[in-house]
C-alpha cells in the first residue's frame, strides 16, 4: 500500500497555527487556541501606534456632548478613546449613546468608561454589517454620528449612516503599520508547513498574500468576516473558513473546525467591502 510523501503535506497534529492579530488581543487567542490542543505562532507583522489628535479632531473631543451617538471600532480604539476623554472630561457627559462593533471593544469601553455600551450579539457575523442591522443606528436624521476608529478603513460603515441622515465625523486614533514576516516565517508560509492561517483585517491579508504560495492557498485560511473570504478568494485561497465574530473562542473554534482542510463552503457569503 502506497504511502504519502511527509515532506509533501505538514503533518496536521505538529504543524503551528500562524495568526496575524496584533497587540494585546493576539494573547488572548492564543490562549484560546491553546485550550484546543493548538500550537500558536504569531507571525508579528502589524504594529498599532496611537495617533496625536489633530488640532480638528481634539475638537471633536471637546465637543463630545454634541454628538448623540459615538461608536468605537476595536479594543485599541476603545482604550485610546477612553484615555482622550479621561484627559478632556472629567465627567462624562449625559445623552450620548456609546456603541461597539463588538463584545470585546464594548466590554474595554465600558470597563474604561463605567459606561452601558451596545453591541452587536457574539456570532452576529461582520463587525460593520452586524452593528449597521443594530435598531440604535436605523435612524439618525439630523443625529451627529462618531466614528472612533484607526486610520483608513470602516467606508461602509461612515458611508451607511450618513445615507440614514447621521452627520458622521471621523476620529483616527492609532495608525497600523506593517513589517515583513521573519524568515522563518516566510519559509513557513511559502511551504504550506502550517496547520491554518489566521487573519482578521483585509490589511493583514493582502500583506501576507505576497509570500503564499500554490501550497500555503490550499491549506486552511480562517478570516473573521464574510468580506475577507470574499478577498481571499480573489487571492485564490481555496480552503476558507468564517468564524462567527472576530473573539478567541468564535475564531479558535473555526481554526478546530478547518484542521482538516476541507473548505467551508455553505460559510462563504460574499459581501461589499468596507
Amino acid at each position: 500500500m502506497a504511502t504519502s510523501d511527509p515532506r509533501a503535506e505538514p503533518q496536521v497534529s505538529d504543524a503551528p497555527v500562524l495568526i496575524a492579530r496584533p497587540g494585546a488581543r493576539a494573547q488572548a487567542l492564543v490562549e484560546a487556541l491553546e485550550q484546543r490542543a493548538c500550537r500558536v505562532r504569531s507571525l508579528d507583522i502589524m504594529q498599532l501606534e496611537p495617533c496625536t489628535p489633530t488640532p480638528a479632531e481634539r475638537t471633536l473631543l471637546y465637543d463630545l456632548d454634541q454628538f448623540a451617538v459615538v461608536i468605537c471600532t476595536s479594543p485599541f480604539a476603545a482604550d485610546c478613546l477612553s484615555e482622550a476623554i479621561e484627559a478632556r472630561w472629567p465627567q462624562l457627559p449625559t445623552g450620548v449613546r456609546f456603541l461597539a462593533t463588538g463584545a470585546s471593544t464594548a466590554e474595554v469601553l465600558g470597563e474604561r468608561l463605567g459606561v452601558d455600551v451596545a453591541a452587536p450579539s457574539r456570532g452576529s457575523g461582520s463587525a460593520s454589517e452586524a452593528l449597521l442591522a443594530m435598531p440604535e443606528l436605523e435612524e439618525l436624521t439630523h443625529q451627529r454620528v462618531l466614528i472612533a476608529a484607526g486610520e483608513g478603513g470602516r467606508e461602509l460603515l461612515e458611508r451607511t449612516l450618513g445615507e440614514r441622515g447621521g452627520r458622521v465625523a471621523r476620529l483616527a486614533l492609532y495608525r497600523r503599520t506593517l513589517h515583513p514576516p521573519r524568515d522563518e516565517d516566510r519559509r513557513c508560509l511559502a511551504a504550506g508547513a502550517y496547520r491554518a492561517l489566521l487573519v482578521t483585517s483585509a490589511e493583514q491579508l493582502e500583506h501576507l498574500q505576497q509570500w503564499c504560495s500554490d501550497a500555503s492557498r490550499a491549506r486552511p485560511l480562517v478570516v473573521s468576516s464574510a468580506r475577507l473570504a470574499t478577498l481571499a478568494h480573489t487571492y485564490r485561497f481555496s480552503c476558507v473558513s468564517i468564524a462567527g465574530d472576530a473573539t478567541p473562542a468564535s475564531l479558535a473554534a473555526t481554526v478546530a473546525g478547518a484542521q482538516g482542510g476541507t473548505p467551508a463552503s455553505h460559510h462563504d457569503k460574499r459581501a461589499s467591502d468596507t
